[in-house]
């Protein structure tokens, strides 16, 4: 039982609500009166001042309300009760004592599933680990393959307040799977030429009254010969080493023919060295319900009703078995599990949050249902490597993996000849590389004009606007010297290019120094003239 202290809420989980989950049995003016609880109704939490709530608890002393317990959401009518104050509680029917009220014990938690095991709990097989089971449930263990292992250990452990009775059992390996080691248990096939049967959840093979099979006990013979035993209250069972040439060195055969509800019992296979391996038979007449098929896209194809047929279910191209697609009839009468649906196949949706690990990927096209595509882009500044579109496939699977966005650079750019950089918008990336957007300019050198594009921008497709521009060497313009002028006029010149001194009238320059020449390293071949007076010559 369990007191919820004033400190704490007490929540209740509600599927029905009985008179607004509440219900008067007395009134007691002189006892402590307990808060309202807090209600959760079919697994919402209820807001304050819900209309189906009771507001004033004043007078009441116990609440009734329909709890979900265990794994499967096993519904149980409970209640608590307000005790000095306190809601105490809960308490939940039990059906397997007449109906009265029990408190609830510690549920116990599956920890862990052998891969070769198979978990059922209440006809329900339990795949994944970490489920909380409710005191006193039971669970059916066996090996996947009947026969291929020997269960080690106790096949239905049961809840008891919190702890397992015992643990889960393990599952031997044996000959056929050791390479006919002398220390595993012997490896027992079970073949079934008419009748039918079923493996059931315990671990027991169920066979349908009238059925034939054969155990075939695996051994190498060369070693010696295996012995069964049996406990059913038959007489004889024929026994030995088979007779076809490629079985009868390695297989020792019990056979049953007719099997009849006597035959029901264990039958054992021990090796020489007393090393055993068993196989428990329970012959039975159950016949289970017929197959009901509700959903329109659901087909099904069933073997009989009896126990050990089979139904097989089918959904058309675009949809997937959801549940167990084939069922088998047991020998608790009923099928192995309940009967499945059809639900369209969806591949992992892009949209959802985190469905695209990429941060600069993005999707143009999404249709996660088969046969859809989802098709992507790169943010601008970065290229897409990859497949740009997906397909959904029947599997549910994409047809292939995500591309991937890299950031577009353009490489160094190559420095004209007597020249070089002056402004850099974008540091260089990744040894020297450019990222999209990045802007350089450049400079001559000295005596040297630049030709073509000072400024240049790195383009989203890797490649720079312009190329870079030339550093020409040019003789800049002399200026005119006093008295006098220069011809040709211009801004620069190129190597080769001469200009004359002009002077003014009544002004002479020497003859040798009236021609100056621009070299090719972009500087004159001499000084420019002074023009000077006829009087100071």
């Amino acid at each position: 039982m369990i007191v919820a202290p004033k400190a704490l809420h007490f929540i209740l989980i509600c599927f029905e609500i009985f008179v607004v989950c509440s219900k008067v049995l007395q009134e007691d003016l002189t006892s402590d009166s307990c808060s309202p609880p807090q209600l959760a109704l079919n697994g919402t939490q209820t807001e304050k001042g819900e209309l189906r709530i009771k507001e004033d608890y004043t007078h009441v002393k116990e609440v009734k309300f329909s709890g979900s317990i265990g794994p499967l959401g096993e519904k149980r009518l409970c209640k608590i009760k307000c005790i000095g104050g306190q809601w105490v509680g809960p308490l939940c029917v039990d059906q397997q004592d007449n109906g009265r009220f029990q408190p609830l014990f510690k549920n116990c938690k599956l920890e862990y599933i052998n891969p070769h095991l198979i978990v059922t709990f209440k006809n329900i097989t339990i795949h994944n680990p970490g489920l909380v089971f409710p005191h006193g449930s039971q669970l059916q263990v066996r090996c996947k393959e009947l026969g291929l292992y020997k269960l080690l250990g106790t096949a239905n452990p049961r809840c008891h307040n919190g702890e397992w009775s015992t643990r889960l059992p393990s599952c031997v390996s044996t000959t056929i799977l050791t390479n006919y080691t002398e220390d595993a248990p012997p490896t027992i096939l079970i073949k079934i030429p008419s009748g039918s049967a079923s493996v059931e959840p315990g671990g027991e093979l169920a066979v349908f009254p009238g059925s034939t099979l054969h155990f075939e006990c695996l051994y190498p013979r060369r070693v010696g010969s295996p012995d069964w035993t049996w406990t059913s209250p038959l007489g004889q069972y024929l026994t030995g080493w088979a007779i076809a040439s490629e079985e009868r060195d390695w297989k020792y055969r019990l056979s049953i023919y007719y099997a009849k509800s006597q035959d029901s019992g264990t039958f054992t296979c021990a090796t020489p060295r007393g090393i055993t391996n068993s196989i428990t038979l329970h012959v039975i007449a159950v016949t289970c319900d017929p197959i009901s098929v509700s959903g329109m896209h659901l087909t099904v194809r069933v073997e009989g009703t009896r126990l050990g047929h089979s139904a097989y279910f089918q959904c058309p191209t675009g949809y997937i078995v959801s549940g167990e697609p084939n069922l088998t009839c047991q020998a608790s009468g009923k099928w192995s599990a309940a009967v499945p649906k059809c639900e369209p196949v969806r591949c992992p949706s892009f949209s959802a949050p985190g469905g695209l690990t990429e941060p600069h990927l993005q999707l143009e096209e999404h249709n996660n249902s088969f046969g859809g595509r989802a098709v992507f882009s790169c943010a601008w500044g970065y290229r897409l490597v990859g497949n740009p579109g997906l397909e959904c496939e029947i599997s549910g699977n994409w047809s292939g993996d995500l591309p991937k966005c890299f950031p577009v650079q353009c490489a160094p750019p190559v420095l004209p000849l007597n020249g070089h950089l002056i402004q850099s918008e974008s540091p260089g990336m990744d040894g020297g590389r450019y990222a999209v957007g990045s802007l350089v300019q450049f400079a001559c050198k000295g005596a040297h004009l630049l030709e073509g594009e000072a400024s240049i921008i790195c383009t989203e497709t890797g490649v720079w606007s312009h190329p870079p521009p030339f550093c020409k060497p040019r003789c800049p313009y002399t200026g005119e010297p006093d008295n006098g002028s220069v011809a040709p006029t211009k801004f620069a010149y190129d190597p080769g290019d001469e200009i004359q001194v002009l002077c003014s009238p009544g002004f002479e320059s020497r003859i040798e120094e009236q021609r100056l020449r621009c070299l090719s390293d972009g500087t004159w071949d001499g000084i420019l003239p002074n023009c000077t007076s006829y009087d100071e010559i």
